[in-house]
Order: C-alpha cells, then sequence, then structure tokens
C-alpha cells in the first residue's frame, strides 16, 4: 500500500509543478498572404512561423479567417503547424494553411490566431 501511495505521488508532483502554457504563450511571426497560378489552378499561401515562448514544450493550434471587403467571415481553418509534435521553448514551426481553402471571389483580408494550446 505504502508503494502504491508513493508511486501515485511521484505521478502527480510533475502535474503540479509544471506551468500550462496558454495561446498568449505563442507568437505568429511574418505572416504572408500570396496567390499563384491563374484560374482553375490559382493557389493561395497563407503561411507563417509559430513562436514557443513558454517555458515547456508544447504544441498550438492556429485559426485563418478569410474576410470579405466588408469585414465578414467568408472561411475559417484551423491547424497545428507542429502536427503531434510539441515545439521545444524558444523553437519554431512553420505552416502555411493556404491549401484548405477554397479560393473565392471576394475574399479581401487574412486573420491569424492562436486558437488552442496542448502537450502532446
Amino acid at each position: 500500500m505504502k508503494t502504491l501511495l508513493v508511486s501515485t505521488l511521484l505521478l502527480l508532483v510533475p502535474l503540479g509543478v509544471r506551468a500550462e502554457c496558454s495561446p498568449s504563450d505563442f507568437v505568429i511571426k511574418d505572416f504572408k498572404t500570396s496567390y499563384s497560378g491563374a484560374g482553375s489552378a490559382l493557389k493561395l499561401s497563407l503561411s507563417g512561423e509559430l513562436v514557443n515562448n513558454c517555458a515547456t514544450p508544447s504544441a498550438a493550434q492556429i485559426v485563418i479567417q478569410a474576410k470579405g471587403a466588408d469585414g465578414n467571415i467568408m472561411q475559417t481553418k484551423k491547424g497545428w503547424p507542429a502536427g503531434t509534435t510539441n515545439i521545444a521553448p524558444g523553437a519554431s514551426a512553420n505552416f502555411d494553411l493556404g491549401r484548405q481553402f477554397h479560393v473565392q471571389p471576394g475574399m479581401a483580408s487574412y486573420s491569424v490566431s492562436v486558437a488552442s494550446v496542448r502537450t502532446w
């Protein structure tokens, strides 16, 4: 019984000591929008770099919104730039979620933000 109690405590102590990361611990740098091709072969690139400023390795999900000239949201897509891999503190992961969007007439601007954070 004593061994079980000690084992349980050793498993739980790291969870209590570890500080959780939040979306504000991640920064999106160099977000760029570009198009290539023409007509039905038009391709959209929505690329940037996600930087982990948290003290622990973690991953973040980003959300990109395509907006019309009137500011209304036309499309929203989410993605995990590092997939199911944690990003080390101070390190970054490049992303390009443009291929997830269907280019529509009237798309005028794009916004990107960090939606959630988790540790894999």
